[in-house]
């Protein structure tokens, strides 16, 4: 008689699993908000609504991490794609107006190594003090024959909450109008695709002094969380429009944000490119636009405020641990291209 097979035969370790949840809490126990009634272990992670606010409105985001995904793995790097996974999806919410209040991760692998996993957790939980929000639930799949040994997949889910009268959603934004640039941290989580392919191709140590660090801290560089800076902008002076700089560049993110009739006109030497941006256009022969269309190029929000509050937002975010620039102005325009960068 055969001897009768067990879910860890097929591939699954479910004390594994319950090892890694326990591991976790700790981390997750930082992020914790008063307004949590349930968090990590139960079928639903329960949160109230602060009661700051009389008409709220609720603002969801989902992202992942992409193929930088690709490079950690390489690397045996796992402690900071949380961090991005987080910023994702907080960034995009926070540009709606909204204060992230909750975080879902949900991670998924072929064989779970709780080392592993543990480090990009913690990376999130990271991620969600950075923000401001709990991390209060999520998903570990540990599913056999789906992933190549070693590789992961993340994905994210956040939830937040603005005064109905305070969503930010670019309709005042006027000709005269000032665009601010808030400088990113480096490449954050967009273009690695094309990242891998110049990497591919110029064959460099990852290892040796890149600028004073080595290339590999450099291109794994977290994504910068804005959102602490930018809801203290807020609560100061009226923001009429952001835009969080992710897939697509400045060229395909600041139009999302701009009313009908309007276009931003972005100054290219306003701000010092990081060296790393060069590195990439020499090394694989990239075009300026496709740069701009691609990467940040080192700006990852855009804030537009009314030209008499440029110089206070500007003090603001300065003073919040903000590198900011003034790097651009809105125009009138009917036709053509919702941002030119010059």
């Amino acid at each position: 008689m055969s001897k009768g097979l067990s879910y860890r035969d097929a591939g699954v370790d479910i004390d594994e699993g319950d090892a890694l949840v326990e591991a976790i809490k700790p981390f997750a126990k930082r992020t914790m908000r008063p307004e949590v009634l349930a968090g990590i272990g139960g079928f639903g992670a329960l949160m109230e609504i602060p009661k700051k606010y009389r008409h709220p409105v609720l603002v969801s985001g989902t992202d992942g991490v992409g193929t930088k995904l690709k490079l950690a793995f390489s690397l045996g790097r796992h402690d900071t794609v949380g961090i991005d996974l987080v910023a994702m999806s907080v960034n995009d919410v926070l540009v709606q107006g909204a204060e992230p209040l909750f975080f879902l991760d949900y991670f998924a692998c072929g064989k779970l190594d709780k080392s592993v996993a543990t480090d990009v957790i913690k990376g999130i939980a990271h991620g969600c003090e950075l923000a401001g929000c709990a991390l209060i639930g999520g998903e570990t799949a540990e599913m056999p024959g789906m992933y190549p040994e070693g590789e992961y997949d993340l994905a994210g889910f956040c939830v937040g909450v603005v005064e109905k009268e305070r969503i930010i959603n670019g309709k005042s934004i006027a000709p005269g109008d000032v665009v601010l640039g808030l400088a990113s941290s480096g490449l954050h989580s967009n273009g690695f695709s094309l990242v891998r392919k110049i990497i591919e191709r110029a064959k460099p140590d990852l290892g040796a002094d890149f600028h004073g660090r080595s290339l590999a801290d450099t291109l794994m560089e977290p994504t910068r969380i804005y959102v602490k800076s930018a809801l203290a902008l807020m609560q100061a002076l009226p923001v009429k429009g952001l835009a969080h700089i992710t897939g697509g560049g400045l060229t395909g993110n600041v139009p999302r944000v701009l009313p009908v009739g309007m276009r931003a006109v972005i100054d290219a030497k306003s701000w010092a490119r990081t060296p790393l941006f060069d590195w990439l256009k020499k090394e694989g022969g990239v075009a300026e636009d496709e740069m701009h269309r691609v990467f940040n190029c080192g700006i990852g929000m855009v804030i537009v405020v009314a030209v008499e509050h440029a110089a206070e937002a500007s003090r603001i975010l300065s003073d919040s641990g903000e590198l900011v620039c003034t790097i651009g102005q809105i125009e009138k325009h009917a036709e053509g291209p919702k941002t030119i960068v010059v």
